[in-house]
């Protein structure tokens, strides 16, 4: 599905993946509304616009909010018009804790969030995709959602979730106008842990921590072969070289991979 002169929305338009998103798709003629929690972001994502700002359309949301959401749809075309596209970006990470340590009030904000966010999102949305000529939903994952990371488990199970609630809807809309995409992001150079009021301490991270750190994939990247599948109706995409290399690696090898995980990072376990 060509994006210019589309209507796409957009959740966490307002930093990291979901702004450049949002400016890979302005730049490419899209209109998009995009939503936050948080107002002042989505200003700055509409000055980042530039010359095309004046297609970018902020709504403050909180997609844990079934009753906002539901309304959404309404809302949205009253501005831009009939809606084409939703791209489910918004998702935060947990504590740094094992299961054992972690409490049902991050539990619940977490699975909220990254599970029943983008289902709310989905519930509101479909009934009026499914009536345009053509129509995308790209929902994004998680590596941590095939491979297992000590200290984000809670985290990795609400992607693994989003996982088949992508495929189980690609199944069920076979035959519609409805094209799916499911992203794999490895590493990426965005705020998520200080989005998710996450701190990581003050230990030092070790040689592997470090390396891995340079390796992270830049958003802007990410926004740009986010809507390269959507216009190609791409299944599934891996980005970063980690995530892919992570994703051919736990299907070859499962125990291997899981104990390299755990070497690198049981440091942040403390």
């Amino acid at each position: 599905m060509k994006v210019q002169g589309k209507v796409l929305v957009v959740t966490g338009a307002g930093n990291g993946m979901g702004r450049e998103v949002s400016l890979e798709l302005l730049r490419r003629g899209a209109k998009v509304a995009g939503l936050d929690l948080k107002h002042e972001f989505l200003e700055e994502t509409k000055k980042l616009a530039g010359d095309n700002a004046k297609n970018f359309f902020a709504f403050d949301v909180n997609i844990t909010d079934r009753t906002r959401v539901a309304a959404l749809p309404a809302e949205i075309e009253a501005k831009l018009g009939k809606i084409d596209a939703l791209v489910n970006v918004a998702g935060i990470i947990q504590p740094f804790v094992k299961i054992n340590e972690l409490d049902f009030e991050h539990i619940d904000r977490v699975m909220n969030v990254n599970f029943f966010g983008p289902l709310n999102m989905i519930k509101a949305f479909l009934p009026g995709l499914l009536t345009r000529p053509e129509a995308h939903i790209l929902n994004v994952s998680s590596m941590g959602s095939f491979a297992p990371v000590p200290g984000q488990t809670l985290y990795g199970s609400t992607k693994a979730a989003l996982n088949m609630l992508t495929e189980g809807l690609r199944s069920e809309l076979k035959e519609t106008n409805v094209s799916l995409t499911l992203v794999w992001p490895g590493a990426i150079g965005t705020n998520i842990s200080g989005n998710s009021g996450v701190s990581f301490g003050s230990g030092e991270l070790t040689a592997a921590q470090k390396k891995a750190a340079a390796r992270v994939t830049a958003p802007a990247v990410a926004g740009k072969m986010m809507v390269d599948a959507i216009e190609s109706k791409a299944h599934r995409i891996y980005i970063g070289s980690d995530s892919k290399t992570m994703g051919y690696l736990i299907r070859l090898a499962p125990d291997f991979a899981a104990n390299l995980i755990f070497k690198n990072m049981k440091s942040l376990l403390g």
